[in-house]
């Protein structure tokens, strides 16, 4: 089984958010799409958490220490 993408896991939790919100769901439909989006919550916060350290890695100078940048999101 291929590892979801960020992306694609976020389109997922935002799937399950709106039908959810709708509330054209069952009771027990309602707790099964409750417990895939805590998943999928979860799953997208460890991937941040992994871009995260690696941009601190990715950041650090020659000694060690951070090279503390500003960042500038490209548009």
């Amino acid at each position: 089984m291929a590892t979801k993408t960020f992306e694609d896991s976020m389109t997922e939790l935002e799937n399950v958010v709106s039908k959810l919100e709708a509330g054209d769901v069952t009771l027990d439909e309602s707790l099964k799409l409750f417990e895939q989006g805590i998943k999928l919550a979860k799953s997208c916060r460890k991937k941040l958490d992994e871009a995260e350290k690696k941009v601190k890695i990715l950041t650090a100078g020659p000694d060690g220490e951070m090279i503390e940048e500003e960042f500038e999101a490209s548009e």
